[in-house]
């Protein structure tokens, strides 16, 4: 059976009923009705960075989470926010990564692979959507501020950007 063949046997008041069960189990779908009621990005983006910037640096303990500040991310993503939102958060999330290994040193390589992948996955994303010059001046300040780090994170955060803003 399919969920529209399922769905299509309740009456609208019954279909209304297990949405706002939903809405009121499940915070991804809390979120996405919120955000379809209200589409004002600005706020969900603000939201998300703050998130991100939180899985970086806690405000209680000092655990570092990069899955869950990939997971913020992911969310917003199923929000279908405009291009340049996506990309404005995702350098956000690694100017903070960036931030962290200049505020305590080096880290390990799955932490580089993290912070280098969501570098590339934000210049695919401005490269294709035209938005070189919105974001030129916070790429260029990610490789001013890796020039030090070691792992080899520098030089492929270099080709990524060269890649995207020197062509």
């Amino acid at each position: 059976m399919t969920l529209k063949k399922y769905l299509s046997q309740f009456s609208k008041e019954q279909l209304i009923e297990q949405v706002l069960e939903l809405n009121k189990k499940y915070k991804d779908v809390k979120a996405y009705y919120q955000f379809s009621i209200n589409p004002d990005i600005s706020i969900e983006k603000q939201k998300a960075k703050n998130a991100v910037y939180e899985c970086f640096f806690p405000m209680r303990g000092s655990k570092l989470r990069l899955k869950d500040a990939r997971k913020i991310i992911s969310d917003l993503k199923k929000l279908e926010p405009d291009a340049e939102s996506l990309a404005d958060v995702m350098m956000h999330y690694v100017e903070s990564g960036v931030y962290f290994t200049n505020e305590y040193g080096d880290i390990d390589e799955p932490f580089y692979n993290s912070v280098a992948g969501m570098f590339g996955n934000a210049a695919k994303i401005i490269k294709e959507n035209g938005l070189r010059e919105v974001f030129i001046v916070r790429a260029k300040k990610i490789i001013d501020d890796t020039s030090d780090i070691g792992w080899g994170f520098h030089n492929e955060l270099s080709d990524i950007y060269y890649d995207c803003f020197e062509k």
